[in-house]
């Protein structure tokens, strides 16, 4: 049994542990634009990036579980230290003083990360399980070719694209506080570099996000 200064049951630890989480959803998260954002200009190499994605060993059967388990365990770690923070509240704060010390982002992590979680549940049901589907169910020889394809087909419908942009916005807004507070967590604090390391954030938050909504509105034009 877990002692009580362990990492799930220390206020720390838990946030240390959804601080590494965090990291490490924006690395996969740049590692994931830098492929997607090649079908705007190449479908060769989308195509030979995806294939080589979803055909080596190391990242599907290694790299893959360790993914799907750290976006399950980074908003299972956000629930459970959203509820014990409102527990602990034991006086209520009135609105105006909530505003004054904290910002929107930090203020609504819960509700940006719950429509972020319901995104990644349509990117699932829209990419990875048909993957899943045609590898491993249908038994399909692996075609090097038709990722581009299968991509163009997911942003023709208005409605997903809409569902898209509005889940990148939200992830911009929650990643605008998340990125820092994830290095503030592990105690990245320093009046020299922390102004930087804030800097840096803003701009992943705003780029990264605005680069996804690029692709999705550049395939839907090009569709009609």
């Amino acid at each position: 049994m877990a002692s009580k200064s362990g990492i799930f049951n220390s206020s720390i630890g838990r946030k240390v542990a959804m601080a590494l989480s965090a990291l490490f959803l924006i690395i996969f998260l740049l590692q994931h634009f830098s492929i997607n954002v090649t079908s705007t200009f190449s479908e060769e190499l989308f195509n030979e990036l995806s294939h080589f994605m979803g055909t080596n060993p190391l990242v599907q059967f290694a790299l893959q579980p360790i993914l799907i388990f750290g976006v399950v365990f980074h908003f299972i770690m956000g629930f459970v230290l959203e509820a014990r923070n409102r527990k602990a509240r034991a006086v209520k704060y009135v609105k105006t003083a909530g505003n004054a010390n904290s910002t929107w982002m930090s203020r609504n992590m819960i509700w940006s990360g719950l429509v972020i979680l319901a995104f990644l549940g349509l990117h699932f049901y829209d990419f990875w399980i048909p993957e899943m589907n045609y590898k491993y169910i249908q038994f399909n020889p692996a075609d090097p070719n038709r990722y581009y394809e299968e991509l163009l087909h997911k942003f023709e419908d208005p409605i997903r694209v809409f569902l898209y942009v509005i889940s990148f916005v939200l992830l911009s807004l929650h990643l605008l506080h998340g990125f820092q507070s994830a290095f503030q967590s592990l105690g990245a604090r320093h009046k020299k570099y922390t102004p930087v390391i804030k800097k840096l954030g803003n701009i992943y938050a705003i780029i990264i996000p605005a680069g996804f909504v690029f692709i999705a509105l550049f395939h839907y034009i090009n569709s009609l």
